[in-house]
């Protein structure tokens, strides 16, 4: 059972479980099997326990343990018997009754979505045909003991030697009954398996005779009731558990831990033109998702997902989001010791982020409070500059969603740790917080922040911010510009490396503009692909080499230069993704971050490699309910070698 938990098996088929022996109020002979399953979530089908155990007391214990016990019915109407192991029938009456594998399957989707530590036991009748007779299952039985009795045969060995007395005692006929249950076991716990599958990747997972408006996704993604209502914490629906972080961290993830909803304009038939978008103004028909997200959450796990020691730093309230946020993050193996919570007397509550996507699943509003970030100023002395300090990591990952002044402390304490430091905008509001001043960020080489990701319309945000706050005017900034010796013609070369259109958006120029302060920048363009745009230092092999020359836009004339060159290369989308395959575009970019970051940190790959392996990670993500996709993991080899 352990090691099924372990292997991420939410459904364990075997023979019998073992039980309360007779006499185990005197000897407290009690098998294992049932303490474990009371701290094991994992779904146990067997034929119940051996018939040569004390089945009542049998199941008093397993109800003592928290364990969930069911029979199948298996046909059968009304109240059934808890069956005996090679028998179907026991005297005892079962405590609750299956109907079919879709109910089990709705049992242990509530088990999970409750986040109960106990395990389930659901009990599966032998085929009528090899069930032997109560009564001459119990005669046999009855010899058995008494001759183990009186041969003074306890503890480990009493076991073996009652099965092998019964063995001679039905004239091998317990051998052929037990060879008939273990396939009829792994029969049964193949089929709930499969509808337990189905649940997990459907919709979401519905209770039997549940009104169809009502759908509770497992563990964390629960519907906006349970997520007010329930008392309990939850965890997401990954291959449990995760491998938890062990060592100093590589990368120091500092952002944003939200409940995210993704609602998913869905119209209803019509037969009339059916509108691709939302409307504004009046309520629109949608599918909503919920999961635990936040951009620093997501970005943590892709990291983490790649094999890079991972540690994240952010904040919640004391309230039902934060209790599950922690909670996924323990499931999650990434530890919790760095977030922050905040009592009610703050008024602070836990992030949410809440996205209307349109019937392609492309976003077209997002609201978001992550206010909790934003006044944190005061606590970063005491809860994260010791964790800078502590870890000295690689990297240090910054999401926008800080307030102003902690964002200058988070890149002052960063940088004298050591770590490089990379910055995703997150919003176009907010990505002008990086730019608030001219005193915010220095000027290659010299430079705070090493690689930024906006996205189009954050990276025309920034640029606008700086130019207002006179970044682009001041002597340092002209020096790097200057040096990069681009004179006339540049347009045409703008558009030789690019494409007319980012052109005539202004995005190459802009990344252009920026790269004094912002040396390295990963532009998303979404279905265009992703614009790198960097400083190089001379001597880079790039200025040189005849497979990447043709990407180098410029190159500095002048002798004792800082700057080698302009590289700039657009890569085409890893994968134009069919409208009916995108589940949620929700997480996407922040995945590729958190992968490329995670390469850069094993240094095994270039950055061009690792921006191929990253948007092929965030595709994963595209087609995956999750924030971050399970698969994203599969990549990790491919970045060790």
């Amino acid at each position: 059972m352990l090691l099924a938990h372990l292997a991420g098996i939410k459904v364990f088929a075997t023979g019998g479980l073992g039980g309360v022996h007779r006499g185990g109020e005197n000897s407290l002979d009690i098998s294992a099997d049932l303490t474990e399953l009371g701290r094991t979530p994992v779904a146990v089908i067997s034929s119940g326990c051996k018939s040569f155990l004390d089945i009542p007391k049998t199941l008093e214990y397993l109800e003592t343990q928290g364990v969930g016990v069911a029979t199948f019915a298996d046909g059968r109407r009304g109240e059934i018997d808890f069956p005996s192991f090679w028998t179907r029938e026991s005297g005892v009456k079962s405590p609750m009754v299956i109907h079919d594998e879709e109910e089990a399957a709705a049992i242990i989707c509530a088990q999970r979505l409750l986040s109960m530590k106990s395990g389930l036991l659901l009990a599966n009748p032998i085929p009528l045909e090899h069930s032997i007779p109560l009564g001459q299952m119990n005669g046999a039985i009855s010899v058995a003991i008494h001759e183990a009795e009186q041969r003074g045969i306890i503890g480990k060995d009493n076991t073996p030697f009652i099965l092998r007395k019964i063995k001679e005692l039905t004239g091998g006929q317990s051998v052929t009954a037990n060879r008939a249950l273990i396939e009829s076991n792994v029969i049964r716990g193949t089929k709930v398996a499969v509808q337990l599958s189905k649940l997990e990747t459907g919709p979401g997972c519905r209770f039997p005779h549940e009104n169809a408006s009502s759908t509770c996704y497992p563990n964390a993604r629960q519907n906006q009731q349970l997520l007010q209502n329930s008392p309990t914490t939850a965890a997401p629906d990954w291959p449990l558990p995760f491998k938890k972080v062990e060592g100093q961290a590589e990368i120091l993830v500092a952002g944003s831990l939200a409940i995210d909803l993704s609602c998913d304009f869905a119209p209803l038939p019509s037969p009339i033109k059916v509108e691709a978008s939302p409307r504004a103004y009046t309520s629109n028909p949608s599918v909503i998702s919920q999961t635990v997200g936040g951009v620093g959450l997501n970005v943590a796990t892709a990291a983490h997902l790649c094999g890079a020691r991972t540690l994240l730093c952010s904040a919640v309230g004391r309230d039902l989001s934060g209790q599950i946020a922690l909670e996924t993050l323990s499931q999650l193996g990434l530890q919790t010791r760095a977030v922050k919570v905040l009592d009610k007397e703050t008024g602070k509550k836990t992030a949410q982020y809440v996205a209307v996507n349109d019937t392609k699943k492309d976003l077209v509003l997002a609201m978001a409070d992550m206010s909790i970030l934003e006044g944190q100023s005061g606590s970063f002395n005491d809860v994260w500059e010791p964790e800078i300090t502590r870890e000295t990591p690689k990297w240090l990952v910054l999401d926008a969603n800080w307030g102003v002044e902690t964002l200058r402390k988070w890149i002052s304490s960063g940088k004298a740790a050591g770590a490089k430091i990379a910055f995703e905008p997150v919003s176009a509001e907010k990505s002008t917080r990086l730019l608030s001043s001219s005193r915010m960020l220095g000027v290659f080489p010299n430079h705070e922040v090493d690689i930024a990701t906006p996205n189009a319309i954050e990276l025309s945000a920034m640029h606008t911010a700086a130019r207002e706050v006179g970044m682009l005017d001041n002597q340092d900034w002209w020096r790097i510009i200057d040096s990069l010796g681009i004179h006339g013609g540049a347009r045409d070369r703008f558009i030789a490396l690019t494409s007319p259109a980012l052109v005539d958006q202004g995005i190459p120029q802009q990344a252009l503009q920026l790269l004094p302060f912002l040396p390295c920048l990963l532009t998303k363009l979404g279905p265009q692909g992703v614009l790198l745009t960097q400083l190089l230092k001379p001597g880079d092999e790039r200025l040189s080499s005849p497979d990447t020359a043709r990407y180098v836009l410029s190159r500095s004339s002048e002798e004792g230069s800082e700057v080698g060159g302009v590289y700039m290369r657009l890569f085409s989308a890893a994968e134009v993704v069919p409208k009916e395959e995108v589940v949620s575009v929700t997480g996407v970019g922040d995945s590729f971050l958190g992968i490329v970051v995670a390469g850069m940190t094993k240094g095994k790959k270039t950055l061009e490699e690792l921006v191929e392996i990253g948007q092929r990670g965030s595709i994963l993500t595209l087609k995956s309910k999750e924030s971050v996709s399970p698969r994203v993991g599969e990549l990790r080899r491919e970045l060790e070698n």
